[in-house]
């Protein structure tokens, strides 16, 4: 790692989690630095956790991992003598469940004062829906996100290609709170207990239309606004190879650059005319549909009109100014061979990438990791002779 960037090195987080939020935040903690512990449920107690991909999440990229049975009174004396030297925990059941196991906010901090303890879910700890069952689709339409993108040709809301509400929503929002709560910490000397909702965090992603109709009643519906495709100059138009187009151009000056680079400089003085959009978009997508997109993206992009092209994945991972930030990583695996994965996307400089090698499901690091918490060999044994950790 470079000199420069940030690092969490010291950090020492447990997450009982394997897929959505939760997972989204201990990888990016894993990514600057922090040791991550994985715990999982035991498979001999029937316990059931989603798995994902091989690929996904970075494949376990850095973490360690642990399996206990939270519902034996042994397993959940083990996993406190983790959280005795944790720095963050971070947990994703429904709102009750820790309780129920032992293992809830009050229980952590009798052992460990310090812990900042971050519970993250759909709809938050409390409220009328925190009972709710739900994924990123159903959190992205009760934070408004849906109504607000381009309805499909049902007239219904789309499917969002992105996890946005576990990744922006929840995950990012849970990293920024713990990183606060770590540094509240550095001063108090104190933990804390975070309420993470990815629901709320769509919303915070929302506050610009949410807060226009707070003051003024405007409803930001698909092409109402600036943002959700009301004026020519943000939306997208198809090339001549069938291709598309990302226009954004919001300041009037790199609006005038493009309405000059495709000769349509008549429009420039209308940039903000509603009786004037439908035809300023008929004339933009009649002269984009006269060239390739990489010969629009070539001819525009360089010169201060925002205009980038919309990509498959596969362009995304060809594409050289990507390659050229270093943002893919290589990674192998036992049964499916080697791969390339999204490395750490680190804000304050590079990290080095050596290949990662993925680990089997079942393989754990639990002798390890409970000697360091200071169980005797006997006592390990003793655990897993009993099925209470794997």
């Amino acid at each position: 790692m470079s000199s420069d960037t940030p690092q969490l090195d010291g950090i020492n987080v447990l997450d009982l989690s394997s897929v959505g939020p939760a997972s989204r935040a201990s990888r990016m903690l894993s990514d600057y630095g922090a040791a991550v512990i994985k715990v999982g449920p035991t498979a001999k107690k029937g316990g059931v956790q989603v798995q994902p991909p091989f690929h996904s999440y970075g494949a376990g990229r850095g973490m360690q991992k642990i399996r206990i049975d939270l519902k034996a009174k042994a397993g959940k004396a083990a996993f406190l003598k983790l959280a005795e030297q944790a720095d963050v925990l971070i947990e994703s059941f429904r709102p009750g469940v820790v309780a129920r196991l032992g293992i809830a906010w009050e229980d952590v901090r009798a052992v460990n004062p310090r812990i900042v303890y971050c519970s993250t879910s759909g709809y938050g700890q409390d409220g009328p829906a925190a009972s709710w069952a739900g994924h990123d689709i159903n959190y992205l339409a009760l934070a408004g996100f849906l109504a607000c993108s381009e309805p499909r040709a049902d007239g219904g809301p789309p499917i969002p290609g992105a996890t946005v509400a576990d990744s922006a929503g929840g995950g990012m929002q849970a990293v920024l709170a713990i990183l606060a709560a770590l540094v509240r910490r550095s001063v108090s000397g104190e933990g804390q207990y975070l309420d993470v909702s990815a629901a709320e965090g769509v919303l915070s992603l929302m506050s610009l239309s949410i807060d226009q109709y707070l003051a003024t009643g405007e409803v930001a519906g698909p092409r109402q606004t600036l943002l959700t495709g009301r004026y020519a100059f943000y939306d997208v138009y198809r090339t001549r190879d069938d291709q598309w187009l990302s226009v954004g151009a919001i300041e009037p000056h790199f609006y005038v650059n493009l309405c000059k680079a495709l000769g349509l400089e008549r429009y420039a003085a209308h940039q903000m005319d509603d009786a004037k959009q439908a035809e300023i978009r008929k004339a933009f997508q009649e002269v984009f549909a006269t060239r390739d997109r990489d010969s629009w993206v070539a001819l525009l992009a360089p010169n201060n009109t925002c205009v980038a092209p919309v990509y498959t994945i596969p362009e995304v991972v060809a594409d050289p100014h990507f390659r050229s930030r270093g943002i893919f990583m290589q990674a192998e695996h036992a049964e499916h061979g080697a791969f390339e994965q999204v490395g750490p996307i680190l804000a304050g400089g590079r990290r080095e990438q050596p290949i990662h090698r993925t680990r089997p499901h079942a393989e754990t690091d639990t002798d390890e990791l409970l000697a360091k918490a200071g169980m005797s060999t006997d006592a390990i044994a003793s655990l897993k002779n009993d099925g209470v950790v794997e």
